[in-house]
């Protein structure tokens, strides 16, 4: 059975969010899984390859970009960021910083999503969550933020 686990920070930045994904992408990684991390746009692969590359002096996550042009097969990394239909050939774990959830997100043995307090990403991952709920998908929820 899949999971999806929701990960609601504090913060209201998109910075915010990539570097959380930068923490969780080393610690998903750390355990031996394959990633797949699910942006709108090529630039935003772009700037995420980039805080991959930067994330912390002393860490490696090895990740590459694939496109629909290039399967994924063509990008041994463990971490592959994708942007459209583009899927890797696994079905290990998906972060979702798409925001919309579609129907091949569902077919991930692990879905991970980072919430941060903007509208937006708020709705989406609202929508996300009743998606996965109602497709039996396991949920649970990660409170990161600090309690009063």
């Amino acid at each position: 059975m899949s999971q999806a686990d929701f990960y609601v920070l504090t913060d209201t930045s998109n910075d915010s969010r990539y570097t959380f994904l930068c923490r969780l992408a080393d610690k998903v990684l750390g355990r031996g899984r394959q990633v797949f991390i699910s942006v709108a746009s090529e630039q935003e692969a772009d700037r995420l390859d980039q805080l991959l590359w930067d994330y912390r002096p002393e860490a490696f996550i090895p990740h590459g970009i694939i496109s629909n042009a290039s399967s994924g097969a063509d990008t041994p990394a463990p971490v592959q960021i994708g942007w459209g239909d583009t899927l890797p050939e696994h079905r290990d774990v998906y972060i979702n910083l798409h925001l919309d959830a579609s129907e091949a997100t569902l077919k991930f043995e692990r879905i991970l999503e980072i919430v941060v307090q903007q509208d937006d990403v708020l709705t989406a991952t609202r929508k996300n969550y009743a998606t996965y709920k109602d497709a039996g998908i396991e949920i649970k929820m990660h409170d990161m933020r600090p309690k009063s």
